[in-house]
């Protein structure tokens, strides 16, 4: 996990040794090193107050490194702030906690939104577009629903769909499995390893669901407070069976909670510009 100098991977996502701080406070995280290939499902995981949305509005670029570079298919993602940078955040897609859907636009509206915002093609293709992706994520027939007639799984897989809508490879999920039962966020998650694997999407997901990570997750980074940065990583099998590490120990072996389902992470926060929502783009 060490810096990677002066290459350029062309993996989906590279964090290169990132750290966060903020002016006259101690780091929140430090040196921060991780790689999403092609397909493949990486959790970031911890409890809560750890940094996991921290962090992950760093990937994003929401908010920019103290230290330490992120690379989006090869490119430095704060390289150039200026309309460089809108065409990497571009190539990824971002779906929040709370699925961030337009509540006065109905499906198909919501998932047209990025290809009008950031395309020229016609209306006709745009709704083409949009119906396949609702397709993709289980919401055909719902395109003229509206989200507030939706169950949270729905709007759930309505939020993924519009974060698809620009094809991109990559794909950050903020706490998918929140508010959801059991069997929703099962379904949920089986969705996710079937579009990573069928479209070769890598997907970073935060989460502190433990049945998700189980169930969806090829390899996890672990955060930890205290250490200020990754405490442990490998496959949640190893994780949950192997590591000697303490930390990690307590985050697996905690018994299940009903915060798991319905607890906001008190960590998170919304996008800053209602734009965010398409693409990654404030």
């Amino acid at each position: 996990m060490s810096s990677i100098g002066e290459r350029r991977p062309k993996a989906p996502l590279v964090a290169d040794n990132l750290t966060v701080a903020y002016p006259g406070a101690p780091p929140l995280l430090e040196r921060i090193s991780f790689t999403a290939h092609p397909g493949e499902i990486i959790g970031v995981l911890g409890p809560s107050g750890c940094g996991k949305s921290t962090l992950l509005r760093h990937l994003v670029g929401l908010e920019r490194p103290s230290k330490g570079r992120v690379f989006i298919f090869g490119e430095d993602l704060w390289a150039d702030e200026g309309q460089n940078q809108d065409i990497i955040r571009r190539r990824f897609g971002m779906m929040y906690q709370s699925g961030a859907l337009f509540g006065d636009l109905d499906l198909m509206e919501n998932v047209s939104l990025p290809l009008k915002e950031f395309t020229r093609l016609p209306l006709g293709a745009i709704e083409t577009i949009a119906r396949l992706k609702l397709d993709l994520v289980g919401l055909g027939g719902f395109e003229r629903a509206m989200p507030a007639t939706l169950s949270g799984g729905m709007r759930k897989r309505a939020a993924i769909a519009r974060a698809m809508a620009l094809d991109p490879r990559l794909i950050f999920l903020d706490e998918p499995s929140a508010g959801l039962d059991p069997i929703t966020s099962s379904e949920l998650d089986k969705l996710i390893v079937t579009l990573a694997k069928n479209l070769a999407i890598a997907f970073v997901v935060v989460t502190h669901e433990l049945r998700s990570v189980m169930s969806m997750v090829d390899r996890a980074i672990l955060l930890d407070k205290k250490s200020r940065g990754i405490t442990d990583h490998g496959t949640p099998a190893y994780l949950a069976q192997r590591s000697s590490n303490p930390a990690t120990a307590a985050f697996f072996l905690r018994p299940p909670q009903k915060e798991e389902y319905d607890d906001i992470d008190e960590d998170y926060d919304p996008p800053v510009h209602p734009k965010m929502a398409l693409t990654g783009t404030p």
